[in-house]
């Protein structure tokens, strides 16, 4: 017959505190503030947007 398990319809991941999420590059400040703005409201937990104060020479 089949296996019987259907579609998912969602997934889940553990985020343990302190992880980044997400890393930006090569856009302003203000579009990445208002991108990870946008994009943390859209998450199910709290979130905190944080800045790299020196910039490392890759």
């Amino acid at each position: 017959m089949g296996s019987g398990k259907g579609s998912p319809k969602f997934y889940v991941d553990l985020i343990k505190p302190g992880r980044v999420l997400y890393e930006l590059k090569g856009v302003t400040k203000k579009l990445a503030f208002d991108a990870l703005t946008l994009t943390a409201s859209k998450l199910p937990m709290k979130t905190k947007i944080i800045r790299r104060k020196k910039r490392l020479n890759l």
